[in-house]
Formats: structure tokens, sequence, C-alpha cells
């Protein structure tokens, strides 16, 4: 499909209105056509660059243009439920940002793309934790895209038959086009289209986890890297076509005006589909062991079967995997209670596990014998236990590609806010990015950028093709049966094996989560 004129007008008076475009800005003609990106810290940088489009509902096409697109801006973000009025459907969809050190100059640079979070309905590639400069200075072709979400992506009318019978699983869809576009123009950007690494954080791993299990994904990347992402989806398709029956119903359409679908105003639809969310699944519940509403369908065809169920498809073998989660994921809130005593956190363990809480109390001792009270209270208490499981099950069944199991514990000197190691803290520190605000991390504290500089060079060696290494960690072996090793990821970094396996089947068990 060809983009419109009125579109590259409009992006070009948008960039015009940013400042005059400088006579040496860098060029690159991809397989849509060329865009004009921006130069600066020895990196070039392209952003809001389509790597398709597609009607609503519909499969992703490729996308065409003749003019020189100016691609110096971040643009809109995918469309979703919680940034009504922000960006219109379609508009900030499929686009990709890219950053490198270098432009078709025959080097074969590894390739890290980044899969953003925020479960399967919120989120964007376009953020500022997540610039890519850094690690193209380091050495790394770094991209970071958008794709459809929430029911605009993940709406299943499959059932209807006719030309909805691909509607399934299209925002996943639209990640396998977007990595095929950057296998397509790897090349021209510097960097090498066999040697391609997802990493992404909470659904950002979700997703990747998903890729693992879907066949028309197969070989379009070479290596994984999920941070905090290990969380199964409950999606099945007869309860993925009852989602897609319950908005129909709330949009009081039948099977024959299902052509509306693809013309009610986008607010409409969204809000039908939330009444249906809410019929199917119930309310949300944060920090669940499942995943939660439109997410991916396991229908055995399109996806294989759902990530983390223990671990995944056949489709995944043969792909060196890194994983891993933060200390306190999504239970931080402890560490703002300055009122905290051992006295009363026993109260709310015991409020909490009942009877059992003597032996989490116990479990949780052998694993952290200096934990703290907001420690105890504020650990992580379910996605460490089930990305234990997926590499568990990665080792038991004799893969030959190895897992790598980390646990970033680091909490910042200057963390103001009292946070602990909370979840996405990690996204900062392994793009090289640690100081900002947002993530409690500011300047001023010497011990991010030394713990940045680790974590970046970790992510950055494995996405070459080698053990993950850097300056000031120990040798990280893989994950085995008999050596389960986790790199605890700190101001001083270790190799601990199976340290707290108690306290996490533990947590398995009281959570009602089984293997």
């Amino acid at each position: 499909m060809r983009y419109s004129n009125a579109i590259v007008i409009a992006a070009a008076i948008m960039a015009a209105s940013c400042g005059k475009v400088a006579p040496d800005a860098p060029t690159v003609n991809t397989t849509g056509g060329a865009i004009e990106g921006v130069y600066a810290d020895s990196v070039y940088s392209f952003k809001g660059v389509p790597y398709a489009t597609a009607e609503r509902f519909m499969p992703s096409q490729p996308l065409t243009w003749d003019t020189v697109m100016i691609c110096k801006e971040y643009g809109p973000w995918a469309r979703q439920a919680e940034n009504e009025g922000k960006s219109a459907e379609g508009s900030g969809d499929f686009l990709a940002n890219v950053w490198t050190a270098g432009l078709g100059d025959g080097e074969k640079r590894p390739v890290m793309v980044w899969i953003h979070g925020g479960g399967y309905a919120f989120g964007s590639g376009n953020a500022d934790p997540t610039d890519g400069t850094h690690l193209a200075q380091k050495g790394a072709v770094v991209v970071s895209i958008n794709h459809r979400l929430d029911a605009l992506g993940y709406l299943d009318l499959s059932g209807y038959g006719g030309k909805w019978q691909n509607s399934v699983n299209l925002g996943m869809y639209d990640i396998i086009d977007a990595l095929k576009w950057v296998r397509d123009n790897a090349e021209k950007f510097g960097g090498d289209p066999d040697n391609i690494t997802l990493f992404g954080e909470s659904g950002g791993g979700g997703k990747i986890g998903t890729l693992l299990c879907m066949p028309d994904a197969k070989g379009l990347f070479s290596r994984a890297i999920i941070q905090s992402g290990a969380k199964p989806n409950v999606m099945t398709t007869e309860k993925s076509r009852r989602l897609a029956e319950k908005v129909v119903e709330a949009l009081g359409l039948d099977e024959t005006r299902l052509d509306i679908l693809q013309t009610v105003d986008c607010d409409t639809l969204l809000a039908a589909s939330r009444k249906a969310q809410a019929e199917v699944f119930g309310p949300r519940r944060p920090g669940a062991v499942m995943m939660w509403g439109y997410c991916p369908t396991a229908d055995g065809r399109t996806l294989l079967q759902q990530p983390y169920d223990p671990s995944f498809a056949a489709t995944a073998a043969g792909v060196p995997i890194m994983i891993g989660t933060t200390f306190n994921e999504l239970e931080q809130k402890f560490y703002t209670d300055t009122t905290l005593t051992q006295a009363k956190a026993d109260s709310i363990l015991d409020a909490r596990y009942g009877k059992k809480a003597g032996k989490f109390k116990e479990a949780f001792a052998k694993a952290y014998p200096e934990g703290s009270a907001a420690d105890m209270l504020g650990i992580d208490s379910n996605i460490r236990a089930l990305t234990l499981v997926t590499a568990d099950h990665r080792a038991s069944v004799g893969e030959e590609a190895p897992v790598y199991v980390y646990l970033l514990t680091w909490v910042s000197d200057y963390d103001e806010g009292g946070s602990g190691c909370y979840h996405s803290l990690d996204i900062p520190l392994c793009f090289d990015n640690p100081y900002d605000e947002r993530y409690q991390v500011r300047d001023g504290d010497p011990k991010a950028q030394t713990v940045a500089d680790r974590m970046s060079d970790l992510w950055l060696s494995f996405a070459r093709g080698g053990a993950p290494t850097a300056d000031g960690v120990p040798e990280w072996p893989p994950y085995s049966t008999a050596a389960p090793a986790t790199l605890i990821i700190d101001n001083d970094c270790v190799v601990k094996y199976d340290h707290d396996r108690e306290l996490q089947e533990f947590l398995m068990e009281f959570n009602g989560f089984q293997k």
C-alpha cells in the first residue's frame, strides 16, 4: 500500500516546525522508501518510520512512499483505551524507531529489537528510557516498535469466517511484520540481518514468549531476552470468540452487519470492548499470576500454545534465552512505610499467610538472611517463581540452547521514594540510561551508572552471540538441572545456585499455581 501525499506532506510540515532540516541530514533508502533522520552523539537515529499499514481487524500490509519521509521525532503511540484523544487510530500503530552508529558501512552489528510492555493493551516503543543511543554507541543497532493493542490487535473475529478468518492474533502478526522489516533493512542501518535479538519487559517479555510459540516467527530472531515477562496467558479459542460475540452484542450488531465493526467510532468500539471484557474475565487484578484481558489466542495454528505453560513450543528450539526479574516487581509499596517495624511486618504476614506465615518467614530467612522487614513484605510473589518454572523446563528437556537466569536486586542510594527494586527498574539500566526521575534514579548516584554499564554490557554481549559477560561480573553459567544458576545483579554481582528454591516453591503453592 502506498502512503497518501497528504500524510507525507503532513510529516514534512511537522518536521519543518521543529527546525530547518540540516543539509547533511542522514538518509536511508528502506524497502518502503527514503527516510531522513538525525545524526548526534555519534549515532544516527530515525524515529516514526512506518513499517506497515492495515485496515481495522485485517492483517497488515507493506507500505511504500515516493518522497523522502522526515523521521526525526517520535510519532504517536499506537491507539489504546487510555490515550483517548492523544492519537488517531492507525497513526501510531505501525511505527519503528532505529538507532545505529553506522549506515550501510558493511559492519555486522548485532540488532536488538525492543518490544514494549503494558500487557497487550497499553504502552509504546516511544519512550526516553528506551532511547537506543547509548546501546548504539556500544555497537548495537537498536530498534523499538509499536503495534496494534487491546481489542484493535486481539479481538478474535475468526469464528465469523469469511474475511474475518485471519483476524486472530493480529497484534502479534504486526510484530512479525516489523521483524521482517528489520531483517530486510538491517544492513542499510549497519546491522546483521542474521543476528537479531529480541528484548522486552513485562508485557514485552510476554510477547517475546508468545513469538517463541508462533511458527511464522521462527527464524526471524536469533536470541531472546525476557525481562519480568513470565506470566501465562489464559486465552483460548472458545474464550476469545465468546469475547468477540460480546463485543458485537454490545454494539447492537449481528452477523449480517459485521462490516460496521470497521467503521464504528474507535472510542465507541473500545468502550464496547471494555464492557465485554468485564463480562468474560471479571475485574482486573493487578499482580495476578495469569495475564488478564485481551491477549493472544492459542489456536493451534498461528499460536501453538500459550508461553510459560510451562515453557515454550518446539518452535523455540535452538534459541538461547536470557530471562529474569526484579526483586520486588509489583510488591514495592511497603518501602514507603517509614513506620514499618519487624513486629508490624509480622502482623501483616500473619494476616496474609495465616497458619503458613511461619513457613514463609523460615523460607525467606534461608534465601535472604540479611533481608529487611520491607524486603520480607515486598518481595515479588509470583514472577520469579514462574521464571524458574520456565528455566527448569528448558533445562529438563535437554534443550541445547542455553538459558541464563538473572535477578536484579539493586536499589539506588538516592531512591527518595523508597520504592525498592521494582517492576521496570531494569529498563533504564539495560538501555544504559540510568538517570530518570520516573524510575527514582537521580543524577548523582555513581552506583547507578556502574550497574547500568554492567547490565547493558551483559545484554549486548549476549546479543553479539556469546555468553553474557561484563566487567565486574563473575562468569555467568547457563542454568541447568544440576546447577540452577542465577546471576544476582547488584552493586556486587554474584552467582547463586537455587538460593531461594524453598521460598519460590512456597509462593507457587500459596498462589495456587501448579507446575
